[in-house]
């Protein structure tokens, strides 16, 4: 794992709940989460007023069934006095296969998932002046090709479904990676184990950044 900081100057939720069965047969409802895409830097002024944050950045590896490693990104930086997030703790994730190079196959990843717990719903990302954003996701002004299609929360479990499967390539540089998208907190972080599932149905457990329960 690489834990490492840097200076980063740039860079709906549904009224019905969605319905699962759990295996003991009872009903559990899964809450979607809002999700707005944004552009950067303009993101950055919700939480430092001069719009640059200064963020702590993990990473961990994901070796996928065909070969290939990419990584799985987590950053974290805190609301500074006079932005609308003040005081609060922002997380934000990223999926890069970009040098995942296929041995037999092009392997794909088309979920995440991992425990997050309550989400701030008090702010608005995109600026329209709409409070209740959730999920933000850096379309623009950033890196990344890819988005998140829904984020349904079971619990403390967050599920992140992308616009579309995110895939390794034949050669190094070749493969895909997300955009960054991030959600806030109250609390500060700890390491947890995220699940990463490939669209053949292999699951890879890695570490990741997530608030304090």
């Amino acid at each position: 794992m690489r834990i490492f900081a840097l200076q980063a100057g740039c860079w709906g939720r549904s009224l019905a709940a969605v319905l699962f069965v759990s295996l003991a047969g009872s009903v559990v409802h899964a809450v979607p989460l809002r999700i707005v895409n944004v552009g950067a830097p303009a993101i950055n002024c919700v939480f430092n007023p001069p719009c640059t944050n200064t963020v702590n950045d993990t990473t961990d590896n994901v070796t996928l069934s065909t070969g290939g490693t990419g990584f799985f990104q987590s950053r974290t930086f805190n609301g500074k006095p006079g932005s609308p997030a003040a005081g609060l703790f922002a997380y934000e994730y990223r999926l890069d296969l970009r040098n995942a190079v296929g041995l037999t196959a092009i392997a794909c990843v088309d979920w995440v998932s991992f425990d997050f717990g309550p989400v701030v719903s008090t702010l608005d990302y995109n600026r329209d002046r709409r409070r209740g954003d959730q999920v933000f996701v850096i379309t623009s002004g950033g890196m990344g090709t890819i988005g998140i299609a829904s984020a349904n929360k079971v619990g403390n479990k967050i599920t992140f479904r992308f616009t579309s499967p995110v895939c390794g390539g034949g050669r190094p540089g070749a493969g895909q990676t997300t955009f960054f998208w991030g959600l806030v907190s109250r609390t500060g972080p700890r390491f947890v184990t995220a699940k990463v599932h490939e669209t053949g149905g292999v699951v890879h457990n890695i570490q990741a950044r997530t608030p304090t329960l």
